[in-house]
C-alpha cells in the first residue's frame, strides 16, 4: 500500500507560472480592491465588475502553464497516493497531472448559480474558447450566474474533507503559502504527531519546530524534495 502524501499549496505555488499573487507588493489587491471583487458585498453591488474581474483572470489563467513545481508534485503520484490541497483557484494542478485535487477557495473555471453556489445542478465548467461570461447571464435556476469562488467572509465548504485527509498524511508538504490565511492554515494541526512536515518557500517563515523548510521557490524546492522522496 502507498504511503500517502498531502501537498498543500499557496500563491507561491503559481507565481512561476506568471500568475500573479493577490497578496504581494504588485498584488491584483493592489489594484482591485478586495472588498469589489471577493466579498458577496461587493458582488451585490456591482456583478457587472465582479463577472468582468473574474473573466480577466480567467484570461490570463488560460495563457500560463504548468511550472516545473506543479509537474513535480504530480509526478509523485508514481510512488505516492498524493492529494492536493489548493487555496489557488486556477487549474494548473489538474493541466500537470495532479489526479486529486481539494480546491478551498473555489475554482476559477468554473460558474455557478449566486442563490444556491455548490447546487451542483448550476456549475457549468468553462472551456479556453469559451471562458467569458456576459455580466447578466443566469443559472439554471434563474438567478445571475457568479464566480465559483469561496468569497472572503463567506464558509469554506471543503476544509473538513481536507483536514481529514491531513490527518491521514504519511507525509505532508506546504508549498507557497505564508500560513496566514485561515482555515487553511490549520490544516497542520490536523498532521498527526511524528509526521514529517516539508514547506517549500523563499521566505522564512515560522511554522513550529517540527517542520523542515527548504527556502527555495516552488520548483527548485521541489526538485530537492523530490530527490529525497523518489
Amino acid at each position: 500500500m502507498k504511503k500517502k502524501i498531502v501537498v498543500l499549496t499557496g500563491a507561491g505555488m503559481s507565481v512561476e507560472s506568471g500568475l500573479r499573487t493577490f497578496r504581494d507588493a504588485d498584488g491584483l489587491w493592489e489594484e482591485y480592491p478586495v472588498q469589489q471583487v471577493a466579498t458577496h458585498e461587493g458582488w451585490e453591488a456591482d456583478p457587472t465588475l465582479v463577472t468582468n474581474f473574474y473573466n480577466m483572470l480567467r484570461k490570463k489563467c488560460w495563457g500560463v502553464k504548468p511550472n516545473e513545481g506543479h509537474r513535480l508534485v504530480a509526478a509523485l503520484e508514481e510512488k505516492y497516493d498524493v492529494t492536493v490541497v489548493t487555496q489557488n483557484v486556477d487549474n494548473l494542478h489538474e493541466q500537470a497531472g495532479s489526479s486529486k485535487v481539494i480546491h478551498l477557495h473555489g475554482e476559477l473555471m468554473k460558474v455557478c448559480s449566486s442563490r444556491d453556489v455548490d447546487d451542483p445542478r448550476y456549475q457549468i465548467t468553462l472551456t479556453q474558447d469559451n471562458c467569458e461570461v456576459a455580466p447578466g447571464t443566469k443559472a439554471g435556476d434563474g438567478s445571475l450566474l457568479r464566480p465559483f469562488i469561496v468569497f472572503f467572509g463567506e464558509a469554506v465548504p471543503l476544509i473538513a474533507a481536507a483536514a481529514e485527509e491531513a490527518q491521514e498524511a504519511d507525509i505532508f508538504i506546504v508549498i507557497g503559502t505564508s500560513l496566514n490565511v485561515y482555515p487553511a492554515a490549520g490544516l497542520l494541526h490536523y498532521v498527526r504527531p511524528g509526521v514529517p512536515v516539508y514547506l517549500i518557500d523563499p521566505n522564512p517563515i515560522s511554522a513550529g519546530k517540527n517542520v523542515t523548510q527548504i527556502q527555495k521557490g516552488a520548483s527548485e524546492g521541489m526538485r530537492e524534495l523530490s530527490a529525497k522522496l523518489m
